[in-house]
């Protein structure tokens, strides 16, 4: 399967600053690449580049076959990009933004027109077309700023955190929407905080910290890095944390964490169900009482906590540079 968007060697400073240190991508077409990171990492930078917003200093990069330096408007007739926020015109309607989009692409005024009411239906939008944007909900404007996106029918989309500041039920439908284009060949690289949105969407995953690629891999493949399982027992009192990690060390391949504001205990642990079953009976024996207990595999918050140091939703204090 070819590559939709591949870039390589990819290096951009400011300065001290190297907001990109030599990071390699690459993107088969029809499927979602989630480029993960800490604010500061160097995903907005990636997306600049790859939309010829923002020059290289070193590297290159092809999209759907052209190449960025060589022919930059080549690339733009070829993506959608959707930003970190929505850009929309407050005061048009959604039906006239859409329009906009089509005019700006010369695609006439009749079909501009047409593929603004096809949007607007796919996106759930056909009874607020003719409203002004900016009466629209948060969710509903990142739907339209999507709409945008694809007013060309381009094949590679790119989605800087599109989900950024939606409550979870907005999260959700966008999530839809997005599964809905790559079934329809859509290629994807979306750069996300949100660790569930790339476990959700993305065939495969980038972690990027301080301008370099530290990982790369299916979700389940990150996942197997970290290793192992995790016993976790939630007492009724906080006072029994400790006893209860006493009594369970022994099945642990390694040192309990304990969490009195959740009274909460979790600990490396090897052997499955068996382990789980030798540690509710140990908890009966003793008369302790647990609210809950099970066992649980990595998630890509304890991945991205074992690759950065730091936890997924701690942001880097560093803004990437407005070139």
């Amino acid at each position: 399967m070819p590559d939709a968007i591949r870039a390589t060697g990819l290096v951009k400073t400011y300065g001290s600053l190297r907001a990109l240190d030599g990071v390699d991508l690459s993107v088969p077409e029809g499927t979602v690449l989630g480029l993960l990171g800490p604010n500061g990492a160097g995903k907005t930078t990636v997306v600049r580049v790859l939309t010829t917003l923002l020059t290289p200093d070193a590297g290159a990069a092809t999209v759907a076959g052209v190449d960025v330096l060589a022919d930059p408007a080549g690339v733009r007739r070829r993506i959608g990009l959707s930003g970190q926020y929505a850009a929309v015109d407050e005061y048009l309607t959604g039906f006239e933004n859409l329009e906009m989009v089509g005019r700006l692409y010369h695609l006439g005024r009749r079909r501009a027109r047409d593929r603004a009411r096809e949007l607007l239906a796919d996106f759930g939008l056909t009874d607020a077309a003719d409203r002004p944007a900016r009466t629209y909900s948060g969710g509903m404007r990142r739907r339209l700023d999507l709409a945008g996106a694809l007013v060309a029918d381009p094949p590679v989309l790119l989605l800087d955190e599109p989900t950024t500041g939606l409550d979870p039920r907005s999260r959700n439908d966008l999530w839809d929407v997005i599964r809905g284009l790559v079934a329809r060949g859509t290629t994807l690289l979306l750069t996300t905080q949100y660790l569930e949105e790339a476990d959700a969407l993305a065939d495969e995953i980038v972690v990027i910290d301080h301008g370099r690629v530290i990982a790369r891999g299916t979700a389940d493949e990150l996942k197997s890095q970290v290793g192992g399982e995790r016993l976790e027992v939630t007492t009724s009192l906080a006072d029994d944390l400790e006893p209860t990690s006493a009594l369970l060390a022994s099945l642990g391949v390694g040192e309990a964490v304990l969490d009195r504001h959740r009274r909460s205990l979790t600990m490396p642990v090897s052997g499955g169900v068996e382990v789980l079953r030798a540690a509710l009976d140990r908890l009966a024996e003793a008369g302790t009482k647990v609210d809950d207990a099970g066992l649980r595999r990595p998630t890509l918050d304890d991945v991205f906590l074992t690759l950065t140091g730091r936890p997924a939703d701690e942001a880097d204090q560093a803004e990437e540079p407005t070139p």
